[in-house]
């Protein structure tokens, strides 16, 4: 897990405390940071103004908003992470297949990031999008990743991000959720029984390398009035496990 900088500067937490709050306002005016981050309002203001000049920040009247340049960014992060590439024709196939909507997560800081989502013809539509970081004991793809970690790993997220809540559904006792590791492990996917999005189910499978590594989880998620039954334990499972497995081959001989 990173640990905090020995040196951290305090005017970059400072700017990146102020674009976090923008992007989870959705946009947000110099008083309303201010009073949510405990900065005076002039603090902002300047921050804002440099950010705004930096072409990070722009500004709509009095709203302020996360600039287009971060997308630049953010695709280009993405691109470096070759199983993208790998995964993606898998994720679209899955999609395509099933119908629904399927996923491609990886862990970074002991969260999970959404690196793709493929929509199929009846697939819902949810609030993530490629990019969000959850929680990885809400999911069934950061529970896929989770399950094959080391314990080490895994007692390190836990003390850093806890096991809060996201529906009543969410697993939030330590013992329940190694037992459910322990399942994953078992059965080589892992489920989601609306334990993040209330009626919203998921089952994934872990993607690893040939020497065993975790890389990330790959999914198909779904109303739980459609995936339910033998449809959410048994064909769903084995579509997700037969990607998975394309993928690896594609990953080792790549």
């Amino acid at each position: 897990m990173s640990r905090r900088a020995t040196y951290a500067i305090g005017s970059l937490e400072t700017a990146f405390r102020i674009v976090d709050e923008i992007q989870r306002l959705d946009g947000a005016g110099i008083s309303e940071l201010a009073d949510r981050l405990d900065i005076p309002k002039s603090t902002v203001h300047n921050y804002l103004s440099t950010l705004v000049q930096a072409e990070y920040v722009v500004k709509d009247g009095t709203t302020y908003r996360v600039g287009l340049r971060f997308l630049e960014h953010g695709a280009y992060a993405r691109s470096q992470v070759p199983l993208y590439r790998i995964a993606k024709p898998e994720v679209d196939k899955l999609a395509d297949g099933t119908g629904e909507l399927s996923n491609l997560m990886v862990e970074e800081h002991g969260l999970g990031s959404y690196l793709h989502r493929a929509r199929g013809e009846t697939a819902v539509q949810v609030e993530a999008h490629v990019g969000t970081r959850v929680p990885l004991h809400t999911t069934a793809l950061g529970k896929a990743i989770l399950a094959h970690l080391p314990a080490e790993r895994v007692d390190a997220i836990v003390d850093r991000h806890g096991l809060k809540p996201k529906t009543p559904r969410t697993i939030t006792d330590r013992r329940e959720l190694d037992e459910e590791l322990a399942e994953v492990r078992k059965q080589g996917v892992a489920f989601d029984r609306e334990e993040r999005i209330e009626g919203l189910n998921c089952v994934a499978a872990p993607v690893s390398s040939t020497n065993g590594r975790i890389l990330g989880a790959l999914s198909v998620a779904g109303p739980s009035n459609r995936v339910r039954g033998e449809r959410f334990t048994e064909a769903l499972p084995e579509r997700v496990l037969e990607a998975a497995n394309v993928v690896e081959l594609n990953v080792t001989y790549s």
